[in-house]
């Protein structure tokens, strides 16, 4: 599946922003979802994930409480909504697809899309 992340940008701290990821195809059901972030000099990590239906969600815990992953089968569309966000939240962020579940390891990445948190 390709996927094309969007919505980046920059907001202050402690607002919002909501990221959006389109897949191409007509699996996209059949994936589950996730998005990763990598910071200027860090390693990449995880943000979180949600299964095929969208009923079971998992979060880094440096963004529980803050962040919400959904998706929209019918749009073949997932979304990560940014609340109270924070400077150490600037990373460009990707989002990646599963074929299985759990998930060994994710089989297609979007290209990413910076977002920048000001103080």
């Amino acid at each position: 599946v390709q996927l094309q992340a969007s919505g980046g940008g920059l907001v202050q701290a402690g607002g919002s922003l909501r990221l959006s990821c389109a897949a191409s195809g007509r699996t996209f059901s059949t994936y589950a979802m996730a998005w990763f972030r990598r910071a200027p000099g860090k390693e990449r990590e995880f943000v979180a994930s949600i299964i095929m239906s969208g009923r079971s969600t998992s979060y880094a815990d440096s963004v529980k409480g803050r962040f919400t992953i959904s998706r929209d089968n019918a749009k073949n569309t997932v979304y990560l909504q940014m609340n109270s966000v924070k400077p150490e939240d600037t990373a460009v962020y990707y989002c990646a697809a599963a074929r299985q579940w759990p998930a060994p390891g994710y089989d297609d990445w979007g290209q990413g899309t910076q977002v920048t948190v000001s103080s």
